[in-house]
């Protein structure tokens, strides 16, 4: 795999610093040049660094004062488990392929139409099953246009983020999108796949993400069993 530039590979590890909690909301970033002797860079790629998590949300840069820590702020189009009856601890949740990323021809992305472009170029296609408490509760099916995304079939997605990989891998960032939400029954791969009884109704979610490399867009279909869990997250 190509290496990542070196101000990317100090944005991802300030990125995770921040997400993780090492760096508090109200806090201070090492000064600039306190980062440029850690990393052993000059301030100029420092300062690219800050720069993208500026833009991102995540710290603001005061002249004199410093890159102080806003937090990491809410993902935009990720849908997250929440449970009915009791808080919800990530580490339950476990993601398992059921279908590797292959490449595929296609005509439309669910209920979305998709450019000449897209279409000449074929789709990524792969599903995944969300597993909470060794319960299938989700089933998550993926379609990525085949454009500017080499080796992508390479990397593991078991227990992954497709967007952080999309983020550090292809600097391609999703930014908001549209979604169609379906009442429907469970047909029998959901009763399969799922554990429900054939029948048994469940959420569909069809969703055209936007990011932020012009014309390039994810579709996913999410079908959840609710009975027990709900879905959260912006849009």
């Amino acid at each position: 795999m190509r290496e990542l530039p070196r101000y990317r590979e100090i944005y991802e590890t300030l990125r995770r610093q921040i997400t993780d909690g090492v760096f508090v909301p109200g806090s201070l970033l090492p000064s600039e040049n306190e980062m440029c002797r850690l990393y052993d860079v000059t301030r100029p790629t420092i300062r690219k660094a800050l720069d993208l998590l500026t833009k991102e949300g995540f710290i603001i840069r005061h002249q004199g004062k410093g890159s102080i820590v806003k937090g990491a702020p809410k993902e935009i189009g990720i849908l997250s488990l929440s449970s009915t009856t009791s808080a919800m601890d990530g580490t339950r949740l476990q993601t398992s392929i059921i279908v590797q990323p292959e490449h595929r021809a296609w005509d439309d992305a669910f209920t979305y139409a998709i450019s000449e472009e897209e279409k000449q170029a074929g789709c990524i296609y792969f599903e995944r099953v969300r597993i909470l408490d060794g319960e299938p509760v989700i089933l998550d099916i993926t379609m990525l246009p085949d454009l500017g995304l080499p080796r992508f079939a390479e990397f593991n997605l078991e227990n992954a983020s497709l967007f952080d990989l999309l983020r550090s891998q292809y600097k391609i960032t999703v930014t908001g999108g549209i979604q169609q939400l379906f009442a429907i029954s469970a047909d029998k791969r959901a009763h399969s796949l799922l554990r429900i009884r054939q029948g048994h109704p469940i959420l569909q979610v069809n969703r055209k993400m936007e990011t932020n490399r012009p014309g390039f867009y994810l579709y996913s279909q999410i079908i959840c069993v609710t009975s027990k869990y709900g879905l959260s997250g912006r849009f």
